[in-house]
């Protein structure tokens, strides 16, 4: 028999703490990142001190034990962060995310104790920028196409290739991100290796500029020259690269679900304020048909999505995988829904919300990415009819 939720229980926000978390996140973009969201976007301009000001409020590592120097918080805890930080400013999220996700949570459940001293500290201040290189220029994110390699010699491995699409990949025009997880060959198997700045033969390739959408969040290729890794940077053993991603893939996918949340919000908000003032033949828009079933719609898919996406975090155990068909499922959802929900304030607010005055045309173009990022759609179609096929008692 299934337990019942406790009385008052709110599957957002379910216990002090995650209540607690979201008035923290949601005042300190009220009135940090807000400002500036629109501004760096334009310009291109990653806040690096504004990042930083993430690592002060400790939610650089959000998911590391209280003993390592995290927050030692839940997938719910994750979600809640990014859907707020990217309610604002999707560029922030997303390097958010490829930072706290993609580099902290993955090395600290696959690295050792040498590890975790050597770079820990670094990254949950932000005194250093991390991510993760995975996508080439010719195999995306098809791992059996990868034609990087790390080669042992001596108490090194030689690495040699080049990544692309790497979030946080430049701090700025001329210089690398800080420290990276970096996805290689080891003869037939792939291994991950941890590269940071100071290493030599690793440079910044191109920075990537003119994006659709998340122009504050820094996109690059890097280039590994020769680049000499010692070998205690290898993460666990060669060859368990597939592991590492497996772990680590289900919090990612539902953490960008988690900024599709806050994107929808957000534009949910704009069309619901704009409908209520803006007059039209004597009375407001929100009046009319046509503009109640843009908003009506708009509600009724954002709310599915989030009752998806909590429930998911709810049941995630960070060190336990298993829950592929969820979380693919919950980005799948989201991913689409925020677009359209974006798509829809803009028709909302008609000409201002094509232009950059009421943010919904930049969250517009930032929903985008999701459907193409962390997983494309296809991907996710793939992944749950091939999850459903293994398990055909799954609707009974």
């Amino acid at each position: 028999m299934q337990q019942q939720a406790p009385s008052g229980y709110d599957l957002f926000q379910p216990t002090e703490e995650a209540a607690l978390l979201r008035q923290t996140v949601r005042q300190f973009v009220e009135r940090e990142v807000e400002p500036q969201a629109a501004r760096h976007e334009r310009e291109e301009r990653f806040n690096r001190e504004l990042f930083r000001r993430l690592g002060e409020l400790g939610l650089l590592g959000i998911t590391v034990p209280e003993d390592w120097g995290g927050a030692g918080m839940d997938a719910v805890a994750a979600v809640i962060a990014h859907e707020e930080i990217t309610a604002s400013d999707p560029g922030l999220g997303l390097s958010y995310l490829a930072h706290s996700m993609l580099f902290v949570n993955n090395f600290f459940h696959n690295s050792n104790q040498t590890q975790r001293e050597k770079y820990l500290e670094k990254v949950l201040s932000g005194e250093w920028v991390a991510g993760m290189c995975m996508s080439e220029p010719e195999g995306g994110t098809d791992i059996q196409a990868m034609r990087s390699t790390a080669v042992k010699s001596g108490g090194n491995y030689i690495l040699n290739g080049r990544k692309m699409w790497v979030t946080n990949g430049c701090l700025d025009d001329h210089n690398p991100g800080d420290v990276f997880l970096v996805y290689a060959r080891t003869g037939a198997k792939i291994s991950t290796f941890v590269v940071d700045r100071t290493m030599e033969g690793f440079s910044l390739g191109q920075k990537i500029r003119d994006k659709a959408g998340m122009r504050s969040s820094p996109t690059a290729e890097l280039v590994f020259s020769d680049c000499r890794v010692p070998a205690e940077n290898l993460l666990g053993a060669e060859g368990e690269s597939l592991i590492h991603m497996m772990r680590n893939l289900e919090l990612e996918r539902l953490t960008l679900a988690a900024m599709a949340l806050g994107i929808a919000r957000r534009c949910l908000d704009e069309m619901n304020r704009y409908a209520g003032q803006r007059t039209a033949f004597g009375q407001p828009i929100n009046q009319f048909g046509q503009i109640q079933r843009h908003i009506g719609e708009s509600y009724a898919e954002f709310s599915a999505g989030r009752c998806l996406v909590y429930d998911v975090a709810r049941r995630l155990r960070l060190e336990q995988p298993g829950m592929r068909l969820e979380t693919d499922a919950a980005k799948l959802y989201t991913a689409t829904m925020a677009k359209n929900v974006a798509d829809r304030a803009i028709q909302v607010l008609g000409g201002y919300g094509y232009v950059g005055e009421y943010s919904v045309e930049r969250l517009w173009r930032a929903a985008k990415l999701l459907e193409i990022g962390g997983g494309t759609m296809e991907a996710h179609q793939k992944n749950i009819t091939r999850d459903l096929s293994r398990n055909p008692r799954f609707f009974r």
